[in-house]
């Protein structure tokens, strides 16, 4: 049975369409509305705001801390300045990913560590041999999201830090009434946005801070139907659908490494020991199997293949995240791949999807064939790959230029 956020009394209230979700034992909103589309259209318009409390949340503090996150992610988090975020993974000794979140510097011994998946136990296998201490504080934090054009301007009304020079990628604690938050300028969604830390007991006075200053910036509560389209458009994976944490796969094919799933970049390899090193320099050095890429599914021959059968196209209301085959040609002969999930962008007006490939078929603007089923038999159209990032508003990263 779901267990029901800080957030739950207001959320419950909000809630119309009953559509709920289960999210790391949560009950969570997948849509406030019958449909979703103005909590999609709030976050590329105005703002939305997102109940997040979901996700795993630690404490890292020691003098060893940063050595001993180190030691277990992929990035060298020793060079991660205090206020600072970065996005990255951790590996097994293989190099396979376990699962990625974000790591912020909160002060010179201290770290707070979000994830998709419970990682306690994984972390404390490494704590030997360092003065560290992890604590996981998962039930005792709340999280939100602030994301979207207007959501600084929301936040300036009740915070009393200056975040119009809060630089993206970073955090800070901010007084808001008489109870501290930790701030950051993060978020899933692609854009300009920021996610909110808090205790428990101070979470409804938040929400409805937020809620409230919110109506002059047409702010919407959202769920989570417009959120999986956002990231889509936004090029950003989802554990259990584009990758799989390495210690639940049955199948050492189901395994990803940080270069075959669009992590690459968060990679340092040349530094002390850390966990999986020695995989991810062998395949740096030999190359990889596999890749996501972006693509572009061509509108006009989906609206032809419908016309040969007397039917209107169709396309999902909601992101998709399913299996599809991707082929060389249309042939069918030569599978290279499979999308793994996809939406129709209402801001962008085209077909996009997240797909693995075979990574020698990675070639930006190449033309491959994704299987696409119309009156129960199987067809394909052509799908352009690009890079996963479709959307990337200037905004999500500058800052206001003051006078």
């Amino acid at each position: 049975m779901p267990i029901k956020s800080p957030f739950f009394p207001r959320t419950s209230q909000l809630c119309t369409s009953m559509y709920w979700k289960e999210w790391a034992g949560y009950h969570a909103v997948s849509s406030y509305g019958t449909l979703h589309d103005v909590e999609y259209f709030a976050f590329r318009y105005s703002a939305g705001l997102l109940d997040i409390t979901p996700l795993f949340k630690y404490k890292i503090t020691g003098t060893d801390s940063a050595s001993f996150l180190s030691r277990v992610m992929v990035r060298d988090i020793s060079q991660l300045k205090i206020g600072r975020v970065t996005y990255c993974c951790w590996c097994n000794e293989d190099g396979k990913v376990v699962d990625d979140g974000t790591v912020m510097r909160r002060g010179e011994n201290e770290f707070f560590v979000t994830s998709a998946d419970p990682c306690f136990s994984w972390f404390s296998r490494f704590t030997r041999g360092y003065d560290v201490e992890v604590n996981d504080i998962s039930d005792q934090i709340a999280g939100l999201a602030v994301q979207g054009p207007t959501s600084r301007d929301i936040l300036k009304k009740f915070c009393d830090v200056d975040l119009d020079s809060l630089k993206f990628f970073s955090t800070t604690s901010a007084k808001v009434k008489d109870f501290e938050i930790y701030i950051s300028r993060t978020g899933y969604t692609g854009d300009l946005g920021y996610e909110l830390w808090i205790e428990n007991e101070n979470a409804l006075t938040l929400w409805d801070l937020i809620m409230d200053y919110g109506k002059s910036y047409d702010l919407r509560p959202a769920g989570l139907a417009a959120l999986d389209v956002t990231r889509v458009e936004a090029g950003l994976i989802l554990k259990d659908v584009d990758y799989y944490n390495a210690l639940h796969t049955l199948i050492e094919d189901r395994m990803s490494s940080p270069y075959e799933i669009s992590l690459g970049w968060t990679v340092n390899l040349e530094r002390d020991p850390f966990n999986g090193q020695a995989a991810l320099k062998a395949e740096k050095q030999a190359g990889s199997n596999w890749a996501i890429v972006g693509l572009d599914i061509d509108w006009v021959e989906i609206e032809e293949l419908y016309n040969r059968h007397g039917l209107p196209p169709e396309v999902g209301s909601t992101a998709w995240r399913d299996s599809i085959p991707i082929y060389v040609d249309s042939s069918m002969n030569k599978q290279i791949g499979y999308a793994t999930s996809g939406t129709w962008s209402p801001i962008l007006k085209k077909n996009i999807a997240l797909a693995t490939i075979e990574k020698k078929y990675d070639q930006i603007d190449s033309k491959l064939q994704i299987e696409v089923t119309v009156e129960h038999k199987r067809h394909t159209v052509t799908a352009t790959v690009s890079k996963p990032q479709f959307y990337n508003p200037e905004r999500k990263t500058s800052n206001p230029v003051k006078s």
